[in-house]
C-alpha cells in the first residue's frame, strides 16, 4: 500500500497539527498524494481544497477520491495564479508541499501574502521544500538552503514553529524529507 494510501501519511499529517475538522488548502495538490491523507486525517467534518493548474492530474485526483469513498475533497483548476478565489481568513491549514520550487521568489511572496491572506488567525502553513540543497536540488530552490527557505518565509510575517523530518510521499515513492511549520503572523510584514 502506498504512503498516501495507508496509515503512513495519516501519520505524518496528525504529526504535523492536522486535526478533524479543518479546512485544509492543499496548493499545488496534483494527483492527491497528500490531500487524500489529509481528507482522512480531517475527516467528514472536514474539507480539503486541492488546487492545481494541471487538468489531467485533477482527474487523476477525482479518480482516487472516487475510489477511496472521500467526500471531503473539493478541487479548484487554477490557471497557475498565485491569487486564489477562497474567501479571506477561512483557512486553518495551507499546504505548499513539493511545489515552491517551480516559483520565482516574486511569485513566491505573492504566493505568501496570499496565504496570510486565506489562513484564519493563528492559521497553520506546513511547507515541504523538496529541491533545496539539502534534497535533490533544482529549478527555483538549486541555489537555496532549507534554512533560506525559512527565512524567506518567515520574512512574509509567518512565525516558524517547527521542523519534521522523515520520511514523506514524493511523486510515486518515498523520499526522507522535512517539513517547515508556521503560524500566521500579526501586523504588516
Amino acid at each position: 500500500m502506498e504512503w498516501w494510501e495507508g496509515e503512513g501519511g495519516i501519520r505524518f499529517f496528525k504529526k504535523i497539527g492536522l486535526t478533524s475538522g479543518q479546512t485544509v488548502l492543499d496548493f499545488g495538490c496534483r494527483v492527491g498524494h497528500y490531500a487524500i491523507p489529509a481528507a482522512k486525517v480531517v475527516g467528514n467534518q472536514g474539507v480539503i481544497i486541492a488546487i492545481d493548474k494541471e487538468t489531467h492530474d485533477l482527474n487523476e485526483l477525482e479518480q482516487k477520491v472516487r475510489a477511496h469513498q472521500l467526500q471531503n475533497i473539493t478541487m479548484m483548476k487554477t490557471l497557475g495564479q498565485t491569487t486564489l478565489d477562497i474567501e479571506s481568513e477561512s483557512i486553518e491549514v495551507v499546504l505548499f508541499y513539493d511545489v515552491l520550487h517551480y516559483l520565482e521568489i516574486s511569485d513566491r511572496k505573492k504566493l505568501y501574502r496570499e496565504a496570510q491572506r486565506v489562513l484564519k488567525r493563528d492559521g497553520l502553513l506546513s511547507v515541504y521544500p523538496k529541491h533545496t540543497l539539502e534534497d535533490e536540488p533544482t529549478q527555483e530552490f538549486r541555489g537555496l538552503s532549507l534554512n533560506d527557505v525559512q527565512k524567506e518565509i518567515e520574512d512574509s510575517n509567518f512565525i516558524f514553529e517547527r521542523k519534521f523530518c522523515g520520511m514523506i510521499s514524493h511523486d510515486d515513492g518515498l523520499n526522507n524529507g522535512c517539513v517547515l511549520n508556521f503560524r500566521k503572523g500579526t501586523g504588516p510584514p
